[in-house]
């Protein structure tokens, strides 16, 4: 195996994420597929975030880890896929969900979204989150139905979250990852980005997509508090640090000068111990 591809080269690359206290607690073999599944979906989200690179070198780039994925799926030389080889060996994960998040990324890359329709919002959520979340269920050895249906709420509703959590980081690069009914219904006419962010009317704009990520909080809890079959630390740590966040969101509101609400990581920790606890 390659130096970068090491169990412990991937655990350095995610220990910075706020994912990582939620698979620090896993059994090792899961937690090193989760480092790796959490690599790739690093390095296809660095391809698409690259503000330095033209859209047709970084449409390249995702092509060849759509080809790698494939080749690994062949049993050809998997390439740069190698890193997810073992976790897909181990956990059955679906190619499906690979070239799903690439789809997503691909979104990103073909053209800056911005005030995109709902539903081409939700099919971008499915992609570079719910998607994710299907690659995970499959480790954390959960039964695919019920896994599935947890990827579908639990993803939309953190992505979400993050997209409110994010939108002046967003909006300098060009992104705007509300919907346009919402944007409409709000009055704010489809300018730039900036503009539109800074517009007096936004935070009419971000609540209903709020609304939206708590109904999908309230399912995804639904589902947990049946304590399906599984290692479901990990998705039961994010719920319950997301959720507040968005709640922390909606009491200081959307209306510019935003302050980015935080995860607070000695909290984070101090909630995965508790779940580890009393799991």
């Amino acid at each position: 195996m390659n130096a970068k591809n090491t169990p412990a080269s991937l655990q350095s690359q995610v220990s910075g994420s706020s994912f990582y206290a939620g698979m620090r607690v896993l059994p090792k073999s899961e937690r090193e597929a989760m480092y790796a599944v959490y690599a790739f979906c690093r390095a296809v989200d660095d391809i698409a975030d690259d503000q330095q690179g033209d859209r047709a070198s970084r449409a390249v780039a995702l092509e060849q880890w759509r080809a790698d994925i494939a080749a690994l799926y062949a049993g050809r030389d998997p390439g740069q896929a190698v890193i997810v080889a073992e976790a897909v060996r181990r956990f059955d994960l679906q190619q499906a969900d690979f070239l799903a998040v690439i789809d997503g990324m691909a979104m990103d890359v073909e053209a800056d979204l911005r005030w995109v329709p709902f539903e081409t919002l939700d099919l971008y959520c499915d992609r570079v989150a719910s998607a994710v979340g299907r690659l995970s269920v499959n480790i954390f050895g959960m039964e695919r139905e019920t896994g599935v249906k947890l990827s579908h709420h639990l993803g939309r509703a953190l992505q979400f979250t993050n997209i409110l959590r994010d939108i002046d980081e967003d909006a300098a690069i060009g992104r705007v990852y509300l919907a346009g009914e919402h944007l409409t219904a709000a009055g704010i006419p489809f300018t730039t980005p900036l503009q539109v962010v800074n517009d007096a009317h936004i935070d009419a704009a971000c609540r209903p997509l709020a609304t939206l990520a708590h109904g999908h909080y309230t399912e995804a809890n639904a589902i947990l508090a049946k304590r399906p079959r599984g290692h479901l630390i990990a998705p039961r740590l994010m719920a319950a640090v997301y959720a507040p966040m968005l709640t922390r969101m909606e009491q200081t509101g959307w209306t510019p000068p935003r302050t980015r609400i935080r995860t607070n990581k000695p909290a984070l920790i101090l909630t995965a111990l508790r779940l580890w606890m009393f799991r």
